[in-house]
């Protein structure tokens, strides 16, 4: 304990205060939203780090089939490359979409019933 410190006195349910913030931890509302935006995060996560760490793995590992060329002087590596970047903004557009139609409006009713519940 620091010098002088005095334990928080949380306010809550029983206690002549409002909810407290792990009130709609139990809500199955709230727990949907959490499982969404986990199964969201962890699906576009998991893709683009193993997309970047595949890219990473045959630059090291697979120098012959990196330098074939496709046209001109463009290389699979090339090619592989700049689908780094079609994939980032892709994923980014997958993210935006799905939180958009699955998450946000759930957020948002669940945001409206608190406000509604607080006092005044």
């Amino acid at each position: 304990m620091v010098w002088g410190a005095r334990p928080v006195r949380r306010r809550g349910p029983g206690r002549g205060g409002t909810a407290g913030p792990g009130h709609y931890a139990h809500d199955a509302r709230f727990l949907l939203l959490r499982r969404r935006y986990a199964r969201l995060t962890t699906g576009v996560a998991v893709g683009f780090l193993g997309w970047y760490f595949g890219y990473v793995a045959l630059s090291g590992f697979a120098r012959g089939l990196m330098a074939r060329k496709v046209v001109g002087n463009v290389n699979v590596a090339l090619l592989l490359g700049l689908l780094q970047f079609v994939s980032t903004f892709v994923l980014a557009a997958v993210y935006v979409g799905y939180a958009r139609c699955r998450i946000d409006p759930l957020a948002a009713r669940l945001r409206a019933d608190a406000q509604a519940k607080e006092p005044r």
